[in-house]
């Protein structure tokens, strides 16, 4: 009776997963305009939680930078 139990729970609980959807379209995508003698690591510092090293990781990948140079107006996307 235990196994049967079990092997239900177990089913249910792979089907949940299947169906269940990410939250990656939560919210607004938040961007930041850059000016004048901005860096990735002082965007960083001020908009992302943490270690600035993550942030301009995360700000690269967001952004498809091949650089770190960055151009006054240019729009990034900052992570969430």
């Amino acid at each position: 009776m235990f196994g049967k139990i079990l092997i239900v729970a177990l089913a249910a609980a792979l089907g949940l997963g299947m169906v269940a959807r990410s939250s990656h379209g939560a919210g607004p995508k938040r961007t930041y305009v850059v000016r004048p003698a901005d860096t990735l690591w002082s965007i960083a510092a001020r908009s992302v939680g943490g270690d600035p090293r993550q942030g301009v990781w995360q700000l690269e990948q967001l952004n498809h930078l091949s650089s770190t140079t960055l151009r006054p107006g240019q729009r990034l996307v900052l992570p969430g």
